[in-house]
C-alpha cells in the first residue's frame, strides 16, 4: 500500500514538473516567438507613470497582439518594468514580446519632426501642431493670456515669441511641449542677438527688436538685402517716418485680406498699419529667423529712406522720394522704359494695387511710399 502511494505521490510531482517545464517552455515561445501585425510598423505611446499591464492595453489598443499576463509577468519576473520610459514607440512586425520589452527599457523611441517656417504666423503654427497625428492635443480652448501666462511670460500676445525650426520630438508630444520649446529657443536666441546690437538703435527692448524682425521677414527673403532692408526702417525710426511697409497692413487687415491690398486698404486703420500710425506695430507680425533678427540690431549704415521690390527677389533703394517714385513706376507700375516683366515679389506682401486704376501713376506711387 505505501509503495503503490509513494508511486502516485511520484508521479504526481512528474506531472507538475513536466506541466511547469511545458508551461515555462511555452512561455519562453511565447515571448521570443515573432507577432504578426497588421501592418509594417505601428506606433504606440506609453504614458508616464504606466504599469505593465497598462502598456500592454496600450499595445492591443494600437494593433499589437500581446498577451497581457505574459507581458505583465514577463515584465515583473525580469525586472524591466522599473525601467520602462514614458514615449513614443514603434512595433515593427515579427518582433518579439521580449525585444519589445527591451525597447521599453533601453527608451529607445522613435522620433518624428515639426517644422516652423520663417514668416510664418502664430495661427499658422498652431495649425500646423494640429495636423500633425502624433502630437497630442491638450490646449483645446486655451486663450493666448493663458498660454503665454503658461510658459512664464508677461507678454501676453504670442505673436513671433516661437522660434522658426524643425524640432524633433518623440510620438505623443503635447502641443504644449512644442511650443514651450519653441519659446525658449527663441527667448535664447533673441538675448543673444540683443547682446550684439549696434549702439545708437531706434528699438530700445529686445521685444522691440523683434518687431522690427518680424517685419524684416516678411519683407525680404534676399539674404543681402535684410540688412539694408532694417537700415531703411532704422532711419525712418530715427526721423521719425512712417515706417510704411505693406506687411504689417496685411497683417491687421486678417482674414479680409484676400491677395492683394488697395489704396483703402492702406488708410483703414488697424493698430497694425505703418501707414496710419507712427513707430513700430504693437507687436511682431511673424516669426522672425536668426538672419532678420541679426539684421534688427545690425543695421546696414546708409542714407537710404525707400525701397521697393524689383520682382525677382531683391529691391531698388532710393534716398528721396521722387527717385523711389520712378522706381516704383519702373518696377511695379510697368512704364519705365526698361521696365522689368510683371512678376510675383519676392517678398510675402505683394506690392498694393490702386483702388482706382484711373488715378495719375504719380499719385499712386506716392500712395506707395515707403
Amino acid at each position: 500500500m505505501k509503495k503503490r502511494l509513494s508511486f502516485y505521490v511520484l508521479w504526481f510531482f512528474l506531472l507538475i514538473v513536466l506541466a511547469a517545464a511545458a508551461a515555462v517552455g511555452a512561455a519562453w515561445r511565447w515571448a521570443h516567438g515573432p507577432m504578426q501585425l497588421t501592418a509594417d510598423k505601428i506606433d504606440f505611446v506609453v504614458d508616464p507613470g504606466s504599469s505593465p499591464r497598462t502598456v500592454a492595453r496600450a499595445l492591443n489598443e494600437a494593433g499589437v497582439p500581446v498577451w497581457e499576463p505574459g507581458f505583465v509577468w514577463m515584465a515583473r519576473l525580469s525586472e524591466l518594468d522599473k525601467q520602462m520610459k514614458a514615449g513614443g514607440y514603434q512595433a515593427i512586425n515579427g518582433d518579439t514580446p521580449w525585444r519589445l520589452l527591451e525597447r521599453l527599457a533601453r527608451g529607445d523611441m522613435t522620433q518624428r519632426q515639426i517644422t516652423f517656417l520663417e514668416g510664418w504666423t502664430y495661427r499658422q503654427i498652431r495649425q500646423a501642431l494640429r495636423a500633425s497625428p502624433d502630437v497630442k492635443q491638450t490646449l483645446g480652448e486655451t486663450t493666448d493670456e493663458e498660454l503665454m501666462e503658461r510658459l512664464g511670460s508677461d507678454i501676453k500676445q504670442p505673436e513671433g515669441l516661437f522660434f522658426p525650426d524643425t524640432y524633433i520630438f518623440t510620438p505623443g508630444s503635447t502641443d504644449f511641449d512644442l511650443l514651450r520649446r519653441a519659446y525658449q529657443e527663441g527667448q535664447r536666441i533673441l538675448q543673444d542677438t540683443w547682446a550684439q546690437r549696434q549702439s545708437d538703435l531706434p528699438v530700445g527692448t529686445p521685444y522691440e527688436a523683434l518687431v522690427l524682425a518680424s517685419i524684416i521677414e516678411k519683407e525680404t527673403g534676399h539674404g543681402p538685402d535684410r540688412r539694408r532692408v532694417s537700415g531703411v526702417f532704422t532711419n525712418r525710426l530715427k526721423v521719425g517716418m512712417l515706417l510704411q511697409t505693406d506687411p504689417t497692413v496685411i497683417y491687421g487687415m486678417g482674414d479680409a485680406y484676400q491677395g492683394r491690398i488697395r489704396k483703402r486698404d492702406l488708410q483703414t486703420d488697424t493698430p497694425w498699419n505703418t501707414y496710419t500710425r507712427p513707430g513700430l506695430p504693437p507687436t511682431p507680425i511673424a516669426a522672425a529667423g536668426r538672419a532678420a533678427l541679426l539684421a534688427a540690431v545690425q543695421p546696414e549704415q546708409h542714407k537710404y529712406l525707400f525701397f521697393v521690390s524689383r520682382g525677382n527677389g531683391t529691391s531698388e533703394f532710393s534716398v528721396s522720394l521722387s527717385e523711389h517714385n520712378r522706381n516704383v513706376s519702373r518696377y511695379i507700375l510697368g512704364q519705365g522704359r526698361n521696365a522689368a516683366p510683371a512678376a510675383p515679389a519676392a517678398s510675402p506682401a505683394p506690392a498694393p494695387e490702386p483702388a482706382d486704376a484711373s488715378e495719375p501713376p504719380q499719385a499712386q506711387a506716392q500712395g506707395q511710399e515707403r
